[in-house]
């Protein structure tokens, strides 16, 4: 037995006993998620019988919060079945009921324990229609983001399943809120921008070889997902304002010989730092007492 699988089963008992006991949703949600960092395959699932615990905590529950991860940990599961053979299967079923056979065959289990969801069968498009209009228009936002070109790459295979993956970074996000409001069109408003980038291909790289999963890519701050330059650029900000708010106001030197570009008056406070080497001159840092506004130089 597997570390992963003896740990599958540790957590399937405190699902059990969460079930049960009807305890705080903070719990049941810790358990889902050191779910959904394991990396399960299709035996363990159909050792432990993990997604019969899984769904009936989502059936149970009345934390939207909960519901969702299950839902997503049992669609993700579920890619892990392998492609159903109907043709076959009905007409074994026919037989066995021309002879007056009722006992059927078991078949692996589903993760959730139903028939419903999404076919992982290649070529199928993921999700099934939605009906939703809304849902529909943004998914094919973000496949207008991915279709940007990548600077220094010409492999047109990456382009081959951009709809498949639109549609499943739509579906996570959908799968979160459970609704199109505000806060989903400005999740995915956020993946648009982020995508469609120009200074950031390798961003659209990464999700268009799921490097980035569809799962991760729709959790992502913006922070995230911005470019290894725009995060230069907002870490060297960070540092110059933490630097110039470290200056203390009360410990500048007031004086009237500098006016305040802002507001035009001139009472005004400065102090002098050495940010640089020793042999270049100290930077004035100013602060202007009337309107608040703070300024430097050398």
């Amino acid at each position: 037995m597997s570390a992963c699988e003896k740990e599958v089963i540790k957590i399937g008992k405190q699902l059990e006993k969460v079930i049960k006991s009807d305890v705080s949703s903070t719990e049941a949600m810790d358990l889902l998620i050191q779910l959904k960092e394991l990396p399960i395959s299709l035996e363990i699932l159909q050792r432990t019988r993990i997604g019969m615990s899984v769904n009936s905590l989502r059936k149970q529950s009345a934390e939207e919060e909960v519901i969702s991860q299950a839902k997503s940990l049992i669609k993700g599961w579920k890619k892990l079945l392998p492609a159903q053979t109907p043709n076959k299967s009905s007409s074994s079923q026919k037989e066995k009921k021309d002879s007056g056979d009722d006992s059927r065959e078991p078949s692996p289990p589903l993760p959730n324990g139903s028939g419903d969801g999404k076919s992982g069968e290649k070529g199928k498009s993921f999700p099934a229609k939605t009906n939703d209009v809304v849902r529909e228009k943004c998914q094919e936002m973000i496949a207008g983001a991915l279709k940007v070109p990548i600077e220094g790459c010409d492999d047109p295979s990456l382009l081959d399943n951009v709809d498949e993956i639109a549609a499943e970074i739509e579906d996570c996000v959908y799968t979160e809120f459970v609704n199109t409001d505000m806060k989903y069109k400005h999740r995915i408003r956020s993946r648009v921008s982020n995508l469609k980038d120009a200074s950031n291909p390798e961003l659209r790289r990464r999700v268009l070889t799921r490097e980035i999963t569809p799962e991760k890519i729709a959790k992502m701050t913006s922070d995230e997902m911005a470019s290894k330059e725009l995060k230069e650029i907002r870490k060297d900000i960070t540092k110059e304002a933490i630097k110039e708010h470290q200056m203390a106001v009360t410990s500048g030197t007031k004086t009237d010989l500098l006016k305040c570009g802002k507001c035009l008056k001139r009472n005004c406070s400065y102090n002098q730092v050495q940010t640089r080497s020793a042999d270049e001159p100290m930077t004035t840092f100013v602060y202007c007492h009337d309107c608040g506004h703070r300024w430097k130089f050398c």
